[in-house]
């Protein structure tokens, strides 16, 4: 755009030059970002004030700055996706700011925890499908796991590329740690014919390629549910661990919270006693986790059912 405005400039020479800090103010993003940095964020407290006002009493003018001001929020996690939506950046945000508002309706202050920790799995969802329903080289047929090296074969690619470094299949299949029949099979996607999932099965059929695609993916509010469950109880076995030392500190990070657990006789050789008694520690450690979680976390027998077993 800068060499025509040179020309334009050079062939009427009367005119002034345009001024480009006016030009640059009418980009709908500079404009619409303008626009967001006019509602004050919110403290903690207020926050939680807000919360509770549109939970309790459906206060819209809460529910309407827990909003505004999260508004960049939004701006941020769609400016993150932007690499896999090389389009219009403002359709992301449009789409993340629907998610915003549907983390408004759903966020319970009660729980503790802050709502733009809440909100960004909203605004997130809200954005991935979007781009999911959008792409054109998504293909019929495709699992959760395939969606999922769709995204990440493409960003490496790019970081490999951007450091001279050549992506090979091979490479590609360490680094993302899938087969490389995997990473061939999705390259070839990528770079083959495209096909409309709006279009017709067949010239005179009403029933869509879309209509018939397979989903295997939990409903997104048992998604970020699962999501924040996970979240809470990560922070709060931290919290737990922090109160352990010596052989239950030990018990608690190589039998309890590893995929590779040690044997009870590999525990009571490094401390010189019993397979029982590492046995007894163990029980009256678990006791001990479930009571403390049980206090912490209110919905806990939920959390038990869909994470682990104490």
């Amino acid at each position: 755009m800068a060499p025509d405005a040179d020309n334009q400039e050079a062939q009427i020479p009367a005119v002034a030059p345009p001024d480009r800090s006016h030009l640059v103010s009418l980009d709908p993003f500079r404009l619409y970002l303008d626009e967001i940095k006019r509602y004050p964020l919110l403290s903690r407290e207020e926050e939680r004030e807000l919360a509770i006002r549109y939970r309790e009493k459906h206060d819209t003018e809460a529910g309407y700055r827990l909003i505004t001001a999260n508004l960049r929020l939004v701006v941020k996690i769609a400016m993150d996706f932007q690499r896999y939506w090389m389009q219009n950046l403002m359709d992301l945000i449009q789409e993340g700011n629907v998610g915003l508002m549907q983390a408004v309706k759903k966020f319970d202050p009660y729980r503790g925890y802050k709502f733009s920790y809440y909100a960004s799995f909203w605004i997130k969802a809200y954005i991935i499908k979007f781009i999911m329903d959008n792409w054109k080289l998504v293909k019929i047929g495709t699992t959760q796991a395939q969606r999922k090296l769709f995204f990440n074969l493409r960003k490496e690619k790019e970081r490999l590329e951007a450091q001279g470094i050549e992506a090979s299949p091979k490479l590609l299949s360490h680094r993302l740690d899938v087969k490389e029949s995997e990473i061939v099979e999705m390259d070839q996607r990528l770079n083959s014919w495209e096909i409309s999932l709006d279009s017709p099965l067949k010239e005179d059929s009403e029933d869509t390629h879309k209509s018939f695609l397979p989903s295997d993916d939990l409903p997104v509010d048992d998604q970020l549910a699962d999501r924040e469950a996970k979240a809470i109880l990560h922070e709060k076995l931290m919290l737990f661990r922090e109160q352990l030392k010596g052989k239950e500190a030990v018990i608690f990070d190589r039998r309890l919270l590893t995929e590779e657990p040690m044997t009870l006789q590999e525990i009571g050789d490094r401390f010189g006693i019993s397979r029982e008694r590492v046995r007894q520690l163990e029980s009256r450690l678990k006791k001990n986790l479930k009571a403390y979680l049980e206090e912490e976390i209110a919905d806990i027998d939920l959390l038990q059912e869909s994470l682990i077993e104490i």
